[in-house]
């Protein structure tokens, strides 16, 4: 499946005075599971508001609330940091690092 046209995951952000917060990201249902079609959707769409807050000047900072039972998985596959209840923060060197993944200069 090589078609650009084929929607693989959505990314809905808001942009705030001093950081980009991810309302939701969804991978598409052929994406996710065992059996998913391409792996790192999610990473590659968290990296994308990582590069949208580096280009508007925020260093990296991105925010979201993340589902309880995905706290720990944030924290070791993005390296986001939990500051309480379930507000998860992408901070510049974690940022620097998904966008250095997923978009190669």
């Amino acid at each position: 499946m090589h078609n650009e046209n084929i929607i693989q995951g959505l990314i809905s952000i808001s942009i705030k005075t001093d950081h980009v917060f991810l309302n939701l990201i969804e991978s598409a249902a052929f994406n996710r599971g065992e059996s998913k079609l391409y792996e790192g959707v999610p990473g590659n769409l968290v990296a994308f508001a990582c590069r949208l807050s580096f280009q508007r000047g925020y260093e990296g900072f991105v925010a979201f609330h993340a589902k309880t039972q995905l706290v720990n998985h944030y924290e070791k596959t993005l390296k986001a940091i939990h500051y309480g209840n379930q507000l998860m923060v992408i901070e510049t060197n974690a940022a620097t690092e998904l966008v250095n993944k997923y978009f190669k200069s």
